[in-house]
């Protein structure tokens, strides 16, 4: 007589009992979980804030550039000077006939080459209309040393951004 039933059929199943006897983590475990969050938020949250100021600066240099762009585009549309007033004791710049512009508190003017210099610590910025200005550099700085520097190129009117030294 032949087998009518397979062999895996016959073999015996061994079952555990549902459940374990240990029914979470052990101290250790919940130890070295809270010992590597900590590890790791003091690595992370100095970075954070490093790179909300980097993000506050460069936002005041985009700024800053597109105001001084606008202003060369003025000068050769309407075919007159216009004027970037930078006001360094106030932390502030105005543009032509615009409204002043204040930069935040953590950003400030570090240096400012070139222009002219009028009474106290304001400079001026003039664009003609044949698309120069008068050249030269504002660098603006945050904490933690970031910067970021405004080149105006006298010849060709050329506004450029470009990171600063970190210190």
């Amino acid at each position: 007589m032949a087998p009518t039933a397979r062999r895996a059929a016959m073999e015996t199943i061994v079952t555990s009992p549902a459940g374990s006897p240990a029914h979470g983590f052990t101290l250790i475990e919940l130890m070295l979980v809270l010992m590597l969050m900590g590890i790791a938020s003091v690595i992370v949250l100095p970075n954070i804030e490093k790179g909300m100021q980097d993000r506050e600066v460069r936002r005041s240099a985009l700024g800053l550039a597109a105001a001084a762009r606008n202003l060369r585009s003025r000068a050769i549309d309407e075919g007159m000077p216009q004027l970037l007033v930078l006001d360094i004791e106030q932390n502030n710049y105005r543009a032509a006939r615009g409204a002043e512009v204040h930069l935040p508190a953590d950003v400030k003017f570090a240096a400012v080459v070139g222009g002219e210099i009028l009474d106290g610590e304001a400079r001026q910025f003039v664009f003609f209309p044949n698309g120069s200005s008068h050249g030269g550099s504002i660098a603006l700085s945050g904490g933690h040393g970031l910067s970021y520097a405004i080149r105006l190129e006298p010849l060709t009117g050329k506004i450029q951004v470009v990171p600063g030294e970190k210190s």
